[in-house]
């Protein structure tokens, strides 16, 4: 019963490093989109999300406007790679 008991918990545990290894694997890929944006727009990173399915990031960015008028927030989904 006990050795039944230990291979569930490595199971478990097998699971739980591999989902935070596609949790980095996600972010790392979503910093990559956002340094796009922030060089294709010229603004400042607000937010960089995964999609569930870690293809396509989310990214939110603030640009100061050069004519007095208020920033603007752009919000561009983009491929995680």
């Amino acid at each position: 019963m006990k050795s039944s008991h230990n291979a569930i918990i490595s199971c478990l545990l097998a699971g739980l490093l591999l989902s935070a290894t596609v949790v980095m694997a996600d972010a790392a890929d979503c910093a990559n989109a956002a340094r796009r944006v922030v060089s294709s727009t010229g603004g400042e990173l607000l937010s960089a999300v995964p999609s569930s399915d870690g293809t396509m990031c989310t990214v939110t960015v603030i640009v100061m406007s050069n004519d007095g008028k208020p920033p603007r927030k752009i919000t561009r989904q983009v491929p995680a790679n």
